[in-house]
């Protein structure tokens, strides 16, 4: 809902400001007032292209502002949400500078705040809550705030793309639209898995062949925990099997194999003190270490001559032992820091190569998943569209109905439902493009005289024939379509008496469920306002200058009457003036 419209020396007005409720807003004045100025300055801050020629004169930018409260548009406040745009920052805007501001703090996620600045050099800067943005973010942001009636610009429902969420919204086919989506975000996901998995043939088949190469090559080797210590240990006494039987068979002589070696002297020692402990028994102690160490060097002694004589140099072992170690350095490197690492590493290229070794299978499952889900999609897609044809004959019927009420008989509106043209590499039902809505493309054509083959909306060249086509489908759509303002300007172009009536009566209907703004001449159409707006200019200074002012009820009356009556006004107009407001009360 549009609560605030702020205009600052656009084309001849000085300083506008205009406030906005719920229902159904009406703004009359002359021709050349100023009414359509307003409309054209709030296309600019939905986004339109800024002209400078649109600068008051003598003034160096133009200035417009709106905010929009859109708490009653949960769909629409949800994507300004996610989009970042409601997230409770202030605007920016100086109160002192004339900026609408925000109000209450649990107000601030429901205000959307646009502002325009035109400036004479041509360029133009646009501001969301007080934020730069571009145009084309701008008019992003602002779909769907304002469907604008007036001379082909801002409507939603000229626009062809908005035509299908209209006739779902007619037939009730929200529910089913919400399976279409499902279903072909699944079979999204689903060909892209395969596809995937498809791709990846190449790189599985190499992969395989690697982790093959690697499991064998670390098998080959039949590695035990632990053997690499005891592996260096027997190839250092391969290289040193000599020195070492030569110092090995030198201690067993000195010890024991020789004439007067240590343990033949030990052994007399060992004696006298035994002796000497038969004397003093405080040294049998001694004697009895002495004759135990006697054996342990004796031991130690047949010990070290059983290895002398055992060591050998092997030439074709210490081949053996170098061969497997640098073997094992070799894997190391590749596969880890030891024996374990490594062991550890083929087993996990083992059960990598057990799965890819089934890809085959897995492929097949993809395969049947991505087919089972484009049954689903292509099911529920053709029952989406068997459903949007039988509508769309009874919204043609209705719409066309409406504008024969809007006299315009002769005219007819077709709800055209054709499958999409399908697109190289796209998902396809029948032929035709499958995406999240479904198979069909939806476009609301018209024909304004019989016999005429219909065409798009946009292609209706009288702008109040168009006005009065959008009223028709605004009608009959009244209580589906999108939340927001609607604004009519000339929609009682060629039209009077009856027929404006029956306008301004379709008009108030709208503003039952939309915010309407509506700019008109007809009194007929003026009386079924909730408020009115007066648009006049003046001359101040020299300078034209446009005011707009709320009417309270006896200067509704007065407007009323002149409108009627012309520039005099008679008692009798004032009389037919309160009884069509009266009579637009009783509707």
């Amino acid at each position: 809902m549009l609560v605030l419209l702020r205009v600052r020396n656009f084309a001849i007005i000085d300083r506008l400001e205009l406030e906005l409720d719920r229902g159904m807003n009406v703004v009359t004045g002359e021709t050349g007032a100023g009414k359509s100025i307003m409309v054209s300055a709030l296309q600019l801050v939905l986004g339109a292209r800024a002209r400078p020629e649109v600068i008051r004169t003598g003034a160096d930018s133009a200035e417009i502002e709106a905010l929009f409260d859109v708490g009653d548009s949960p769909e629409l406040r949800g994507r300004l949400l996610a989009m970042g745009v409601l997230d409770g920052a202030p605007s920016g805007d100086d109160p002192a500078d004339g900026g609408p501001g925000h109000g209450p703090a649990e107000d601030v996620d429901r205000e959307l705040v646009l502002r325009r600045v035109i400036q004479r050099n041509g360029r133009s800067r646009a501001y969301v809550n007080g934020r730069l943005a571009s145009a084309a973010q701008l008019t992003h942001l602002a779909a769907g705030l304002a469907d604008i009636s007036s001379q082909h610009e801002h409507h939603t429902l000229v626009d062809a793309s908005s035509h299908m969420q209209y006739l779902d919204a007619f037939g009730g086919l929200a529910e089913l639209r919400t399976e279409v989506q499902g279903a072909h975000e699944r079979l999204l996901a689903a060909q892209r898995a395969l596809e995937e998995a498809s791709d990846n043939t190449r790189e599985r088949v190499e992969r395989e062949d690697l982790l093959r190469f690697q499991v064998q090559e670390i098998e080959a080797l039949a590695l035990t925990p632990g053997e690499e210590s005891s592996l260096a240990e027997e190839r250092d006494r391969q290289r040193h099997a000599e020195r070492l039987a030569q110092l090995s068979a030198g201690a067993e002589d000195a010890l024991y194999a020789q004439d007067d070696d240590i343990c033949s002297r030990l052994s007399r020692v060992c004696a006298a003190v035994e002796e000497a402990g038969g004397l003093d028994p405080q040294l049998i102690p001694i004697a009895e270490q002495l004759s135990a160490a006697q054996a342990q060097l004796q031991d130690g002694a047949r010990e070290l001559g059983q290895y002398a004589r055992s060591v050998s140099m092997d030439p074709e072992r210490l081949h053996q032992l170098e061969e497997r170690l640098h073997a094992l350095s070799r894997l190391k490197r590749k596969y880890g820091g030891d024996v374990e690492a490594i062991l550890a590493h083929a087993e996990t290229a083992k059960r990598e190569l057990s799965e890819l070794e089934h890809s085959e299978e897995r492929m097949q499952a993809l395969q049947d998943e991505r087919e089972a889900a484009a049954r689903a999609a292509h099911k529920v897609a053709r029952k989406l569209s068997t459903q949007r044809r039988k509508i769309a004959r009874s919204l043609s019927e209705r719409i066309t109905e409406e504008l024969a009420s809007l006299s315009m008989g002769d005219a007819e509106v077709r709800v055209e439902v054709e499958r999409a043209a399908g697109r190289k590499g796209e998902l396809e039902v029948d032929g035709a493009r499958l995406s999240p809505h479904g198979i069909d493309q939806v476009e609301f054509l018209i024909a304004t005289n019989r016999g005429e083959t219909p065409q798009p909306l946009h292609k209706i060249a009288s702008g109040g024939e168009l006005s009065r086509a959008m009223l028709a489908i605004k009608r009959v759509l009244a209580g589906v379509g999108p939340g927001g303002l609607y604004v009519f300007d000339e929609v009682d172009a060629g039209v009077g008496g009856a027929v404006a009536e029956v306008i301004g009566r379709k008009v108030q209907e709208v503003s039952e469920h939309h915010q309407v703004l509506c700019i008109t001449h007809l009194p007929q159409i003026a009386v079924f306002g909730d408020r009115h707006f007066h648009v006049h200019k003046a001359v101040e200074g020299g300078r034209t200058k446009s005011h707009i002012d709320r009417l309270s009820e006896r200067q509704r009356r007065e407007e009323i009457a002149r409108m009627l009556g012309g520039i005099k006004i008679t008692d009798k107009t004032r009389a037919a003036a309160g009884e069509m407001l009266q009579a637009a009360v009783r509707a």
